[in-house]
């Protein structure tokens, strides 16, 4: 296939891109910076720093849709938040308008989307029909899935919980604490996290552009997420190192402000339909995920 990647540069486009091309497939990314991506991608990659040359998109099969703004990165200050949005929609829009405007538009199209899509669920198992809440992150994501599903083709939208790898994301934020011994409890310790090794996050992209039966919205999570706690006591036990640390929620909302709650909101998210759809996870469990990773 021939398939327009935004995000190629990404932690998840990156390895998604790699894998494309072992399958094959002619790939165009649209990149901020030209030089970067360059060094970062295969040469066989076609690069484009910007979609206005194109009035259609009849010359591609698919389009997979990662870019956007970091949403961890900076405090959410009126502008951030606008920056977060218009990262997301903007480039979302300008997509679905050129497959709209295709005479054979592309086959599918995957667009990002996240699991703060339902906000915090407390311990109630979340499901692809779980409605959203009112906190930013759910907006957010809210409003960009509405934008792709604008688009006159076979949309799969993807929310994605914690992605898990050594080569950037969470993960590789926390484990330079953890092998410093200062891993701990993040507020009660109690609340879900949804989340997704980088391996199988691919294969569920992949296991998408392949399967023409799967539309709608999509959980990119394992099937089994745990309580932080867990998660906590989990990674400190491969790593060998104690985790005894643990910063009460009010630290937490002090110290990152809004933000706080991608760390504190509990969801318990079940990929109900890629396990109905016949996708079979490579890392279910969180420790053989973390000792693949951590090997």
């Amino acid at each position: 296939m021939n398939i327009l990647i935004t995000g190629a540069t990404g932690l998840i486009g990156a390895q998604l891109t790699l894998q494309l091309i072992k399958q094959a497939h002619t790939i165009t990314a649209l990149v901020r910076d030209p030089h970067r991506a360059k060094q970062k991608l295969p040469a066989s990659v076609t690069l484009i720093s910007s979609l206005a040359p194109y009035t259609t998109l009849d010359t591609f099969d698919a389009v997979i849709n990662l870019a956007g703004e970091p949403i961890f990165e900076h405090h959410w200050t009126l502008q951030q938040k606008r920056r977060l949005v218009e990262s997301r929609i903007n480039l979302t829009a300008q997509l679905v308008k050129l497959i709209n405007a295709s005479r054979i538009p592309p086959h599918t199209f995957i667009s990002g989307s996240a699991s703060g899509y339902y906000g915090n669920q407390d311990a109630q198992i979340v499901t692809e029909n779980t409605p959203p809440t009112n906190t930013f992150p759910s907006q957010l994501c809210q409003r960009w899935e509405t934008e792709a599903l604008g688009a006159k083709t076979r949309v799969c939208l993807l929310r994605t919980g914690i992605v898990l790898s050594n080569m950037g994301g969470a993960l590789a934020k926390m484990l330079p604490l953890y092998r410093l011994g200062l891993g701990g409890k993040l507020g009660s310790g109690k609340q879900y996290w949804a989340w997704i090794a980088l391996d199988d996050m691919v294969k569920g992209i992949l296991f998408l552009l392949d399967n023409k039966p799967c539309q709608g919205a999509f959980n990119l999570v394992s099937p089994n997420p745990i309580p932080q706690t867990h998660f906590n006591h989990t990674l400190a036990s491969i790593l060998k190192r104690p985790a005894f640390a643990n910063v009460p929620e009010f630290i937490l909302r002090l110290i990152l402000g809004e933000r706080a709650q991608l760390l504190l909101d509990s969801q318990n998210i079940m990929p109900e339909k890629l396990l109905s759809q016949g996708f079979v996870f490579a890392y279910p469990e969180l420790k053989s995920a973390l000792q693949a990773i951590l090997k």
